[in-house]
């Protein structure tokens, strides 16, 4: 089987974020005169995209828009604070550099754009799907889809990166093969996976050239 598509979840697989992730909402706690989470809590709510973050992490105070929108705004303003890229991933990027290379995440495309452009990441892919990008997000197979569409590529020839069991579901559902990623934000859950990376310098070792 020939994989020449490599598609990336970003929280978690490509970026370390939790940290400005729970800065914003540590602010709109505040802001809410509620107490700040621990880093750690914040973690277990990252993975399904802003709303559910917002949901988990307020779970005391009714959901609304407008308190989604705040925590965009105040993580927009933290965005490039302290989140980093997982030590590794270059070295992939810059290996699969003349291969198909995209990111599929749950993340707003407004804030996924400028991340990756801060950290040094965005010459590599050629396509970008944000959780706003297509009219479901990841676990459902759409954005998948969508990306393999710009690609001009089949999901066979393409494998899905994630550390969440969403990225995994996705990527089963519209028949790429998937990678765990288990130094990653998030869990696998119940969901199979063909590959399992504990580290992102496995990366390579999985996917050393353009076949398998």
């Amino acid at each position: 089987m020939i994989i020449d598509t490599f598609l990336f979840d970003l929280d978690g697989t490509l970026v370390d974020s939790v940290l400005d992730l729970a800065t914003g909402i540590n602010l709109l706690r505040g802001e809410l005169d509620l107490s700040p989470l621990p880093i750690a809590k914040v973690r277990t709510c990252v993975g399904d995209g802003a709303t559910q973050l917002v949901k988990r992490a307020l779970s005391e105070v009714p959901f609304s828009d407008a308190l989604l929108q705040r925590f965009l705004t105040l993580y927009g303003e933290h965005l490039l604070d302290a989140t980093v890229v997982y030590p590794g991933i270059v070295d992939f990027l810059d290996a699969h550099r003349h291969q198909r290379l995209g990111v599929v995440t749950n993340k707003p495309h407004a804030y996924t754009l400028p991340l990756l452009d801060g950290l040094g990441l965005a010459s590599y892919f050629e396509v970008v799907i944000g959780g706003d990008s297509c009219s479901e997000k990841k676990p459902h197979p759409a954005p998948i889809r969508h990306a393999l569409q710009q690609l001009g590529k089949s999901a066979k020839s393409a494998v899905m990166i994630g550390d969440h069991h969403t990225d995994l579901q996705a990527g089963a559902a519209a028949g790429t093969r998937t990678c765990f990623c288990a130094w990653g934000i998030g869990h696998h859950g119940d969901a199979p996976y063909d590959d399992l990376a504990a580290a992102p310098q496995d990366l390579l070792h999985l996917y050393p050239g353009a076949t398998r």
